[in-house]
């Protein structure tokens, strides 16, 4: 990259499972290509509640939000840095619709700005490696990271990981990346809302289950599973692995039974260790990792990482369940509550 970008890093933190439950806002602001200053805002989300398992990731308890502003307030200081910019975050799935629901649930308007996805982007221009969380992408760019899941710090490493993915692309600017690697960024503007988006047409030459027959109306080409090849391994904890198919069906992406020459993600589940090989990998794991030494373009990814890529949303709770819901299809996966609590 030959040119310096401006731009602004952004990270969102939840306190639930409801998208629009944001606890921390992080942005790290980059001029010249260079991070000149990195800033972050404690927010008491709507009646100060938190799930244990958000708690358990960020480490942002109640008590540390419950003097703080509520988005609303929050949102008038944030605003003026992001307002006609360049935004990027680590997963645009989950950070632009958490800010879209939040938005929407106070009666507030939409900003302006456009919104570039750093994973999407990583994994066009870095090939060598096997996932590209945040953590796995800054250990294999040689990015130092510490304090994963607090906004401030993700911010700041998010900007490291688009501004190396850059330098590794050769382009000149942000249109020409994005006729290179043949996407569209998503944008906020005045009642619009738009995700990023692959205008590359993949061709599967794994043809879908023949069970699975997508539904025409959930189509969603912003998803980053449409036309992709996706297969998973080992026991889903969240959904039957049924639904998670079906879902990748609908979305417009061909699931897979079986890992082949074919397959583009291997969504990997809890593993029976007394199936598994001696290095833990299931034989499905095992031949994705061969076929990528091979030179198959091949991503791996858990399936907590699935649903955060596929950007579920809480939608209901009650005693026996909770339900789920992908943006912007409103595909639902039902879990067991006593579940849930289970796992978190």
């Amino acid at each position: 990259m030959k040119f310096g970008l401006d731009f602004v890093a952004l990270d969102l933190e939840t306190a639930t499972w409801n998208k629009s439950s944001i606890c921390e806002i992080g942005i790290a602001i980059v001029k010249a290509s260079q991070i000149v200053e990195t800033k972050s805002w404690l927010v008491k989300p709507y009646r100060n509640w938190y799930d244990s398992f958000n708690i358990s990731i960020h480490g942002i308890t109640p008590e540390m939000t419950k003097n703080c502003p509520a988005f609303k307030e929050v949102w008038k200081e944030v605003r003026p840095y992001l307002e006609n910019q360049v935004v990027v975050a680590h997963n645009t799935a989950f950070d632009m619709y958490a800010l879209k629901y939040a938005f929407e649930e106070n009666g507030m308007p939409y900003p302006n700005f456009r919104h570039f996805c750093s994973y999407r982007v990583a994994r066009y221009c870095f090939k060598d490696t096997y996932s590209y969380s945040l953590p796995v992408i800054c250990e294999r760019m040689e990015i130092p990271f510490n304090s994963h899941h607090r906004a401030g710090a993700d911010a700041e490493a998010c900007a490291k990981v688009f501004i190396k993915s850059l330098e590794l692309s050769g382009v000149e600017d942000l249109e020409e990346l994005q006729s290179k690697y043949e996407f569209r960024c998503g944008k906020f503007a005045e009642g619009v809302f738009e995700g990023q988006r692959s205008v590359k047409k993949y061709a599967s030459s794994g043809k879908s289950i023949k069970e699975y027959v997508g539904d025409p109306s959930k189509v969603d080409e912003d998803s980053y599973f449409y036309q992709k090849s996706v297969c998973f391994t080992g026991t889903c904890k969240w959904a039957s692995r049924d639904k998670l198919l079906q879902t990748i069906a609908d979305i417009g992406g061909f699931p897979q039974k079986g890992v082949n020459k074919s397959t583009q993600i291997l969504v990997v589940g809890q593993q029976d260790y007394r199936k598994v090989g001696e290095d833990g990998m299931s034989s499905k794991q095992e031949k994705a990792m061969a076929l990528k030494d091979a030179g198959q373009d091949i991503e791996v990814m858990s399936e907590e990482e699935f649903l955060c890529m596929l950007g579920v949303r809480l939608e209901e709770k009650d005693d026996k369940k909770i339900v789920v819901k992908s943006a912007p299809t409103l595909i639902e996966i039902s879990i067991n509550i006593e579940d849930l609590h289970r796992k978190c």
